[in-house]
C-alpha cells in the first residue's frame, strides 16, 4: 500500500473541526484564568489551588494551545496538552469530581484531530485492520 502524503478531504476537515473545538475550549479556559474571571478564581480554590497560580496555569495552557495550532509544532503542542490535561485529570480524581472524564476526552480529541490532519503520524501511531 503506498504511503499517504495528504489526508483525505473528509479526514482533514474532521481533524480541523476536532482540533478547532479543542483550541476554542482550551483557549477560552486559558483566557478566563489569565484575566482572573471570578468563576475561575473560585473554581481553582475549590480544587485546592491558591489564587496566585491561576495566571501561570492559564499562560501554560495558552502556550500549549499556540504550539498545537502551529503546524510545525503541533505534535509538541499535543504532547504538552496531554500533560496539562493529565494534571487536570489527576486534580479532579483527587477531589472525587466525576467530571474527571472531561480532560481525558479533551486529550483524546486533541490527538484524534491531529492524527486526522497529519498523515505523518500514521506510521508512528498505526491502526491495524
Amino acid at each position: 500500500m503506498p504511503a499517504l502524503t495528504q489526508p483525505s478531504k473528509g479526514a482533514l476537515w474532521t481533524g480541523r473541526i476536532l482540533s478547532g473545538l479543542i483550541v476554542a475550549f482550551m483557549g477560552f479556559d486559558a483566557i478566563v484564568k489569565i484575566i482572573k474571571i471570578p468563576a475561575a478564581v473560585e473554581g481553582t480554590a475549590k480544587l485546592g489551588y491558591p489564587p496566585n497560580v491561576l495566571v501561570p496555569i492559564g499562560l501554560v495552557a495558552l502556550a500549549c494551545v499556540v504550539l498545537y495550532v502551529i503546524p510545525s509544532t503541533s505534535v509538541l503542542g499535543a504532547i504538552l496538552l496531554t500533560g496539562y490535561l493529565g494534571g487536570a485529570t489527576a486534580t479532579q480524581v483527587r477531589m472525587s469530581d466525576p467530571w474527571f472524564v472531561l480532560p481525558v476526552l479533551l486529550g483524546v480529541l486533541a490527538w484524534l484531530g491531529l492524527y486526522l490532519r497529519d498523515v505523518g503520524l500514521h506510521p508512528i501511531i498505526p491502526f491495524r485492520n
